[in-house]
C-alpha cells in the first residue's frame, strides 16, 4: 500500500512539473506572438521610466543577445544542438530523480520550459523575439523575453537548493 501512495506522489510531483514547464512555453509563445502581432520591430514602448521599456527585437545568439551579431550558419545549429542536449539533461534528471526536492523540481521545470520554448524558435525561425528592455540611464540590459526569464528564476531555485541543502 505505501508503495503505491508513493508512485502516485511521484507521478503527480511529475505532473505539477510538467504543468510549470507548460505554463512558461505556452506563455513565452503567446508573448512573443503579440509581440510581434503589435510591436513593430526596433519600436520602442515606455512602461517605467528610467527603468521598463517593452520593444521588438529579433535575437539570432545566445542568451541575451550573445553572439547575435555573428554572421557564421553554424551558430544556429550549435545552439539548436546546445540547447536539445541540455533538455534532454534536465528531462532525464527529472525523469530518474526519485525525490525531487521543491526547489530542484520547480527550478528544473521553469529551465526546461524557457529552453523548449527559446529552441522551438530557433528551429522554426532560426532566432527569437526578445522585448523587455531594462534599464538605469543610458545602460541597457541586453534586451530578454519571459522564456530567459524562466531559465534565470529556475537557475535561481537551483542554486538556492544547493546552497540551502543538507
Amino acid at each position: 500500500m505505501p508503495e503505491t501512495i508513493a508512485v502516485r506522489v511521484k507521478v503527480l510531483s511529475r505532473a505539477v512539473y510538467a504543468s510549470i514547464a507548460l505554463v512558461v512555453f505556452v506563455g513565452d509563445q503567446g508573448t512573443k506572438a503579440m509581440v510581434e502581432r503589435s510591436i513593430s520591430e526596433h519600436s520602442v514602448i515606455p512602461i517605467l521610466p528610467h527603468c521598463l521599456n517593452l520593444t521588438h527585437a529579433k535575437n539570432a545568439g545566445a542568451a541575451f543577445g550573445l553572439f547575435s551579431d555573428s554572421p557564421a550558419l553554424w551558430k544556429t545549429v550549435l545552439l539548436v544542438v546546445v540547447s536539445a542536449a541540455l533538455l534532454a539533461t534536465v528531462v532525464g534528471i527529472v525523469w530518474r530523480t526519485h525525490h525531487l526536492r521543491w526547489e530542484s523540481g520547480v527550478g528544473l521545470s521553469l529551465i526546461l520550459g524557457g529552453a523548449l520554448s527559446n529552441l522551438v524558435d530557433r528551429i522554426r525561425v532560426g532566432r527569437v523575439v526578445d522585448f523587455v528592455d531594462v534599464y538605469f540611464r543610458d545602460y541597457h540590459w541586453p534586451a530578454f523575453n519571459l522564456a530567459d526569464s524562466a531559465i534565470v528564476v529556475g537557475a535561481g531555485f537551483l542554486i538556492l537548493h544547493y546552497l540551502f541543502s543538507e
